[in-house]
C-alpha cells in the first residue's frame, strides 16, 4: 500500500480513554469486499469503546478501509455461553506505525458501535 492521505501518524499519545484488557474478545473478523479474503485480526489495547488490530502495510485490505467507514464485523469471545456476535464498528484511524515489533504495519483503530447478540 502507498501511503496516502486516508493513513495518518500521531506523534504523541492522545487518547483519553482508560486502557483495558479485551472484555473477553480475542480476535475480530473482516470481510470488505466480495473480491477479499475474509480476515481474522488478534484484538489489541482495547478500551471500552473500542479497540486495535494491526495489518501489514502491504496488505489488499487497506485499500478498502476508509476512516469513519462502519461495518459489521464478526468478534470472537472466549465466553462459551456467548462466542460471536456481529458488532456494527466504525473505522476511527489508520496510523502507520514505527514501533520495532510492528514496523511495516498499520493500526487501524475500531470504534463498537452496536453490539448484536448471535442466537
Amino acid at each position: 500500500m502507498e501511503i496516502n492521505e486516508k493513513v495518518i501518524s500521531f506523534p504523541n499519545e492522545r487518547r483519553v480513554e482508560t486502557r483495558q484488557d479485551a472484555e473477553g474478545f480475542y480476535s475480530v473478523e473482516i470481510k470488505a469486499s466480495e473480491t477479499l479474503p475474509i480476515y481474522q485480526f488478534k484484538l489489541r489495547d482495547v478500551s471500552e469503546n473500542g479497540a486495535c488490530i494491526f495489518v501489514k502495510e502491504k496488505s489488499e485490505l487497506l485499500d478498502f478501509l476508509k476512516i469513519g467507514q462502519i461495518m459489521d464485523m464478526k468478534y470472537y469471545s472466549s465466553d462459551p455461553m456467548n462466542p460471536v456476535q456481529f458488532i456494527k464498528t466504525e473505522i476511527k484511524h489508520i496510523t502507520q506505525t514505527d514501533e520495532n515489533r510492528y514496523k511495516g504495519h498499520c493500526l487501524i483503530g475500531l470504534k463498537i458501535l452496536e453490539k448484536k447478540l448471535v442466537p
